[in-house]
């Protein structure tokens, strides 16, 4: 026992010891990411000093103005709007043409639908999105969680047993701390540290240890700013190894207040070819060569901000002083305490020493061209350096341009600047994705009920088990990769729709081609009609399911061409048993069989109308 404890403390001393040095080594990227905040929010008058602490910078004079006119938060806010009017839609593709790769990856498009609603996908989107364009980088942590999902039974201690659901949320990257930060990937990581600030009463339901804990404040660690000062926190540590030849499945170990809460194998089968790794995935606003960290576009744009401040306010106290003016006053000739309270208001009544010379007002000129040529030139530099656009800025550069053609180009213009932002959150979503496929294979277990919506907003269920979900090989849609707003996408729509590429060989749209269309522009709710045809092929695709163990009846009620083209397009589709071919043949025969006897009473009864 007493070895075991020795074990136990000495693992804890040695995370903590490599969280000290790997905090220590990213300092200096630490307060970088500060000063960023700090002018985001407009708490601009600072800068790092020599120690690499953030300080506040002093007025030189008691006159000096110190306003801030933040240029960063809307170019902040522009990037952010455009980058959050941009989804890219996660698909699966099939592994093969067989019906069961297909069914199989239409059933990991439904997990991922309803994954991505039930964790809020988008609002964990939008809060990386958001760190990953102030700080530069921003991570995903893609877990499981056991407690929630609907109940299944009854613990014996009488707690709830539940079915569990994944779990997506964002993270700074102040909470991350790779064992280099010259190494780009994630996965080339030996090691990586999550470190997070929790209530001890939170770590005492997930661990079942009581720790004491200290005021958020004593933790000397940089926190979210919403801590309750009345709660005990503690800081957790969560180191996670890569996979050796000595440890095959990993190692992940939790610490905090000098106590270990857990250690064990990477609790996650999410790699690739089913092996553990790491549950982070990382974004990046603009990636920066040889580190694992990005830059973000604040950065840049910091040294333009303080050079704005300074013209600003220095226009501003010189139009004071050409406003209020300058008093030229000869030595004991006035009251100069009076005059310094009052100053030369209009109407005042002036006693001055007999025989001397009254005040005058000095004349100070007009405010200077070149502050207002200056001030033009970094107004041009922060669109140039931000990337951001004329158009969204408000300004009129563009008003003597009349094509829209011309326009339009221009506006691609400026938003390619976004394209390395979206690349990168676009790898980020499919890796997400990849991951989420990965952890419902690994705890779904042999039935689970999955509730998504189908074609037409219509609620659909469907049971499955882990085992199911062979293909995880996530893509981006199509439309998506495109990079569009939904107007955009609307007008891409319409003008296919005038090029005839939804109609058939008679010009004519088909229900169900409308039925898609309407979902594409976002109004599913008018195509709520049923289309038998789509029905009909849902129901032979189920009897192929059916027929690769069994015979499957042939209904009179059924559409028969459907049938044959649904079942024959199912066999030619992959090789297969000769039992299934023979017994998928002799139902297509029956099909046709039916059919032809249809056509012949449609023939008669028209014949003898």
């Amino acid at each position: 026992m007493t070895d075991e404890l020795d074990t136990a403390s000495q693992l804890c001393a040695d995370i903590e010891e490599d969280f000290l040095k790997r905090r220590k080594r990213r300092k200096p990227l630490e307060r970088a990411w500060q000063l960023n905040c700090n002018f985001v929010k407009g708490e601009q008058y600072c800068a790092l000093d020599r120690s690499g602490e953030i300080c506040p910078v002093d007025k030189k004079y008691a006159w000096e103005q110190r306003r801030v006119f933040n240029h960063i938060a809307p170019v902040v806010d522009t990037r952010l709007s455009k980058l959050s009017g941009i989804r890219p839609q996660l698909a699966v593709r099939a592994a093969s043409a067989d019906e069961k790769d297909k069914r199989a990856a239409n059933l990991a498009a439904a997990i991922l639908a309803s994954a991505g609603e039930d964790t809020d996908l988008d609002g964990v989107l939008s809060a990386a999105t958001s760190w990953s364009e102030i700080c530069g980088t921003a991570f995903y942590k893609i877990c499981w969680n056991s407690e929630t999902g609907a109940r299944v039974g009854m613990a014996d201690g009488g707690g709830t047993i539940r079915e569990g659901n994944v779990q997506i949320s964002a993270v700074s990257p102040f909470e991350i701390f790779p064992y280099s930060e010259k190494e780009e990937s994630i996965a080339a990581q030996p090691s990586i540290i999550h470190a997070k600030a929790l209530p001890v009463c939170e770590i005492y339901e997930i661990y079942g240890v009581r720790l004491e804990g200290r005021k958020a404040k004593e933790l000397n660690f940089v926190l979210s700013g919403g801590e309750d000062e009345s709660k005990a926190y503690e800081l957790v540590l969560e180191r996670y190894e890569k996979p050796t030849r000595a440890r095959p499945e990993g190692r992940f170990s939790v610490t905090a207040g000098g106590k270990l809460l857990y250690d064990g194998v990477l609790p996650y089968i999410n790699g690739a070819d089913g092996t553990r790794g790491y549950p982070f995935v990382k974004q990046v606003s603009v990636p920066v060569a040889g580190s694992f960290f990005g830059s973000s576009v604040v950065e840049r744009l910091i040294p333009l901000q303080r050079a704005y401040n300074a013209v600003k306010n220095r226009k501003h106290e010189f139009l004071n002083r050409i406003s209020m003016g300058t008093v030229a006053v000869e030595d004991g000739s006035v009251d100069m305490d009076e005059l310094t309270d009052d100053g030369l208001a209009p109407g005042k009544i002036l006693v001055y020493r007999q025989g001397g010379t009254p005040p005058e007002m000095l004349s100070l000129g007009s405010v200077p061209d070149e502050f207002w040529k200056e001030e033009e030139n970094l107004l041009a530099e922060f669109v140039r350096v931000s990337g951001t656009s004329g158009f969204s800025e408000g300004a009129d550069s563009f008003a003597g341009i009349t094509s829209a053609t011309g326009l339009q180009l221009i506006i691609e213009q400026t938003d390619a600047r976004l394209n390395v932002a979206y690349q990168s959150l676009k790898r980020a979503m499919k890796e997400v994705g990849k991951q989420v496929l990965r952890l419902f294979r690994q705890f779904a277990g042999e039935a689970r009920l999955l509730k998504y919506a189908g074609e037409n907003g219509v609620n659909e269920v469907c049971c499955f088990k882990g085992s199911d979900i062979s293909s995880d090989d996530v893509v981006i849609e199509a439309d998506s990769e495109l990079n569009m707003t939904p107007a955009q996408r609307r007008t891409v729509i319409y003008e296919l729709m005038e090029k005839g590429l939804f109609s058939d060989e008679n010009g004519v749209i088909s229900p169900s081609s409308k039925r898609k269309i309407l979902y594409m522009l976002g109004y599913s709710s008018f195509s709520a009609g049923r289309d038998l045809k789509e029905m009909n092929f849902a129901r032979a695709a189920e009897e192929n399911a059916v027929m690769e163990r069994e015979e499957a009846e042939v209904k009179d009620y059924d559409d028969h061409s459907a049938h044959i083209e649904e079942h024959t397009a199912y066999l030619l589709s992959a090789k297969r048993e000769k039992e299934q071919e023979k017994r998928i043949y002799a139902h297509i025969l029956i099909h046709r069989q039916k059919l032809n006897e249809r056509k012949k009473e449609d023939k008669w009864i028209t014949e003898n109308k």
